[in-house]
């Protein structure tokens, strides 16, 4: 509650969405990445044979290459929103996510959007097995068919 206070009075209300559009982009993005992502993995990891079929261990597989490629998408983004967060409201510096990033490149090159990679899959990582693995299971227990 004090720092709902102090935020307002600092930086009136508009101080409570700051950084709300990069947030939404990083959120939009991870999506993205997880969904496009499973069933391709999938598909490619069930035409091996190496999991003898559609069965825990493809879907295990499915869901690290899902939380990969949902950070490798995601941390670029993740970065800008922690920048534009944590910059200084009567200060700015950067005018829009484009303007950070491209400020950010610019001065640290390409790798500085890759900062927290890891933590980042550390993270998704369980979250995409857990995911995946239980949607799986309610799709066979519904009999909502797949491939």
């Amino acid at each position: 509650a004090d720092c709902f206070r102090q935020t307002v009075a600092a930086e009136g209300w508009r101080g409570l969405w700051r950084g709300g559009a990069p947030a939404v982009q990083r959120a939009a993005l991870v999506n993205l990445g997880e969904l496009a992502t499973y069933d391709q993995a999938k598909r490619a990891i069930l035409s091996t044979g190496l999991t003898g079929g559609d069965n825990l261990w493809a879907h295990t597989g499915s869901s690290v290459c899902s939380g990969f490629f949902a950070s490798l998408v995601s941390v670029p983004a993740d970065v800008v929103k922690t920048r534009m967060m944590s910059q200084d409201a009567s200060q700015p510096l950067y005018r829009s996510s484009l303007d950070c990033l491209l400020k950010s490149v610019r001065a640290e090159g390409l790798g500085a959007m890759y900062k927290g990679f890891f933590p980042t899959w550390a993270r998704l990582g369980p979250w995409q097995l857990v995911f995946w693995t239980s949607y799986e299971h309610m799709r066979k227990t519904c009999d909502l068919g797949g491939f």
